[in-house]
């Protein structure tokens, strides 16, 4: 029967990138009462989730990219001998079961997983992508909360939106007085989690004396730049080549 598993033949090259997508979020927000079109408790906990799959999923990701509730990992070294199957269901289900746990959820949650093969050079081009994504689902998200306030329903809030152009729906926030060049930086670009050596004020007994030691934490940053220009770029490779040097 080993010849009926269609998938576990399937490997990937490295790197690879794995993109988790959450499984009808919109309805678990408007259930759980998530504030539109941003809520700091959920952006929080989808950070908290990439955070743990860097450091206990054993998937050993070197950088994470994270917006609304989509999550995508890079990874540079073979693990799990690359399988796609076993990549994307332990990544789904560590997950899932880990965001269930940030936010309390009084049922279980889903995330579904695909892998995306590329090299080093091109995730620049990638995160720029998804952070293209994060900066429409940005501009609508606050258009169509706008709308709604003025009691349309959110399927007529949306049908006014559909075939809007990004200066429309700047004009169209603006004339609410909401400037959305000026929201946090964490909403129009997204969130990312990567390693970092910190120095930490340590003791040695042995010499009874003050030492300073260098620690590997995880950071979750919310003040990212663009990652289309050469600073962004720059910026990528700078955390990225801290994790090789790990390696």
């Amino acid at each position: 029967m080993k010849d009926r598993e269609i998938f576990s033949g399937l490997i990937t090259t490295v790197p690879f990138v794995l993109r988790l997508d959450g499984r009808s979020f919109h309805h678990y927000s408007r259930d759980a009462g998530f504030v539109k079109p941003y809520d700091p408790q959920f952006s929080k906990a989808i950070a908290e989730t990439a955070r743990v799959l860097i450091e206990e999923s054993g998937l050993v990701p070197s950088f994470a990219y994270t917006f609304s509730d989509e999550i995508s990992l890079y990874i540079a070294t073979p693990i799990f001998d690359c399988r796609v199957e076993k990549l994307v269901s332990v990544a789904a289900g560590f997950a899932s079961a880990a965001f269930t746990l940030f936010t309390g959820a009084a049922t279980p949650l889903a995330f579904d997983c695909r892998v995306i093969p590329l090299s080093e050079r091109q995730l620049p081009a990638y995160l720029a992508w998804r952070q293209a994504e994060a900066w429409r689902n940005h501009i609508n998200g606050y258009a169509h909360k706008l709308l709604v306030d003025t009691g349309l329903s959110a399927t007529a809030a949306q049908r006014k939106l559909d075939g809007m152009r990004s200066s429309d729906l700047h004009e169209l926030a603006f004339s609410f007085g909401v400037n959305l060049a000026e929201t946090p930086a964490w909403q129009r670009r997204g969130t990312a989690v990567y390693r970092m050596a910190v120095e930490k004020d340590g003791y040695n007994p042995i010499t009874n004396e003050k030492m300073c030691t260098l620690r590997h934490i995880s950071v979750i940053d919310g003040n990212l730049p663009l990652f289309k220009t050469p600073e962004g770029t720059a910026w990528l490779a700078e955390r990225l080549s801290f994790d090789d040097a790990k390696a």
